[in-house]
């Protein structure tokens, strides 16, 4: 006699919220007796489109033999969560997702096949809606890394990944915007840049975005002073009303594949230099940028290790971005050491502050690079003859009207706070007197990030020198930040090991 096997009446199954993080990453959990499961032939780790009314995802499913979710449940992340936009005990409906055939494309470019402008529309397309999973896109990054995209490729790239989100269309022009490609701790002349240019009469609409491996991004220290999840709406209105903005990008959905790129590229410690091109460029154009300056910081523990990589990346930066219509002007600069003091959210924040309050003990280092930026800028879009747009930095800067323009944009975003002060500290002492020889950019930023940074925004390091300054023995090099006792031991332990960070040379 033949077994009875239960059928499903549906493929629905009641949704129930794990308060699982996976980062960005959706995911479903079910039994392994599911009859949904069984009946399609799911099985773990397979990729399933979730549905929930007209909203839909694609989640990897992991399968539990335990009883804590009960028959005809799934758990959902949080980030399959947020997409879906469901409540507690709201079914949702499981099916195959639609077959990749734009993979066959990427498997297509390891044998030399060279990518057309559609292939890589319909790559980015497939990214964009979730249909890669991090094993696919580490298998595009790989091709791209290895194999090397020719200018033409990276054009197309680069207009397939603005398609692949929202645009925005200012009405007038110019519309100024600066990124820098990272590598260096601290560095955050964004808020200080878009409050010169902003109160010098420009537009200067910014999207920043969040850390992924480094102690802080632009969005993340920004949010220590005001709001920075602004929908589009949102954005426009501040901008009109103040000529400038910091917000998140993620919130806005411009040139979304970009984060998921990063995300996957960071894990993999893989820069390639047509992803790059590709990730810098569509975000500023989707953000209707015209006038964008450039900075390549170049140094041995640096993102940008030689000088002449950075003069290679300059010049396609530029190639492609005329393509597109976007005045750019590339600066090298000095990556050797960290800029300014703070490293980490609200430690930032705080040199944002001092260097707009024109406080004496402000970073100068912070100070000088905001306003070669600036000036730039304001050289680049006209608002400035050439050779004079410095002077018109530094008298913004100086009489206020920066700080003013930046505590008004603070406002028009949501409200201005007052970055947070961490509990615990640990003071790193000089060894030896001597002078500052070299500072390790990279280790110094894991410091901060073991001692809570990001998440904990007031986490971080302070730091008491710079490159070329006289040390005595037993002079404050930097200060260690953090929340809880656990991760300041953390940071303790990760600074004392394996060589010194900040490196001092003993006197002749």
């Amino acid at each position: 006699m033949n077994a009875i096997v239960e059928q499903p009446q549906s493929n629905n199954l009641r949704a129930r919220r794990m308060a699982l993080d996976t980062h960005d990453q959706p995911v479903i959990l079910t039994r392994r007796d599911c009859p949904v499961c069984r009946s399609e032939g799911f099985s773990a780790h397979a990729r399933v489109r979730v549905q929930n009314g007209s909203r839909r995802i694609i989640a990897t499913l992991y399968q539990i033999d335990a009883d804590w979710l009960a028959p005809g449940e799934a758990g959902l992340s949080e980030s399959a969560w947020h997409r879906l936009q469901i409540a507690e005990g709201d079914e949702v409906h499981l099916s195959h997702p639609q077959p990749l055939n734009s993979l066959s494309l990427v498997r297509g470019r390891i044998w030399g096949r060279r990518f057309t402008r559609q292939a890589l529309n319909d790559i980015m397309t497939d990214v964009a809606a979730g249909r890669y999973a991090d094993i696919h896109i580490a298998m595009l990054l790989t091709v791209m890394a290895t194999g090397g995209l020719d200018e033409g490729e990276v054009i197309a790239l680069t207009d397939a990944m603005i398609r692949a989100g929202d645009t925005l269309n200012w009405g007038r022009e110019p519309i100024a915007d600066k990124h820098c490609v990272g590598g260096l701790p601290g560095n955050r002349t964004t808020p200080l840049v878009v409050a010169i240019i902003a109160a010098c009469g420009l537009w200067m609409p910014k999207t920043s975005s969040r850390a992924i491996t480094s102690p802080a991004g632009t969005a993340d220290t920004m949010e220590t002073l005001a709001p920075v999840d602004l929908d589009t709406n949102a954005m426009r209105r501040v901008v009109e009303r103040e000529g400038g903005c910091i917000v998140w990008g993620g919130a806005v959905r411009l040139s979304p594949v970009d984060d998921m790129l990063i995300r996957v590229a960071r894990v993999m410690d893989l820069d390639a230099e047509a992803q790059l091109v590709a990730s810098v460029l569509s975000k500023k154009i989707a953000a209707g940028s015209s006038h964008l300056v450039l900075d390549l910081p170049v140094g041995p523990t640096a993102k940008i290790r030689e000088r002449t990589e950075a003069e290679e990346l300059g010049l396609r930066l530029k190639s492609v971005a005329e393509h597109f219509g976007l005045a750019t002007r590339v600066l090298i600069t000095d990556g050797r050491a960290p800029v300014g003091r703070g490293i980490g959210p609200a430690l930032e924040a705080r040199d944002i502050i001092s260097v707009l309050g024109r406080h004496a003990d402000a970073p100068t280092d912070l100070r000088e690079r905001a306003l070669v930026l600036s000036a730039e800028l304001l050289e680049l879009t006209g608002a400035a003859r050439p050779g004079e747009g410095r002077a018109q930095a530094e008298q913004t800067l100086d009489s206020g009207a920066a700080a003013s323009k930046f505590e008004a944009i603070c406002v028009a975003q949501g409200g201005l706070r007052q970055p947070p002060v961490a509990r615990r500290r640990y003071l790193i002492l000089a060894k030896r007197r001597g002078r500052v020889l070299s500072i390790d950019n990279r280790r110094l930023g894991r410091v901060a990030k073991l001692a809570g940074a990001p998440g904990a925004p007031a986490a971080g390091v302070e730091l008491h020198c710079t490159l070329g300054d006289s040390i005595e023995r037993e002079q404050p090099l930097y200060t260690i930040h953090a929340e809880t006792t656990g991760e300041l031991n953390y940071a303790r332990e990760f600074a004392f090991s394996n060589g010194d960070i900040i490196d001092i040379a003993e006197p002749d």
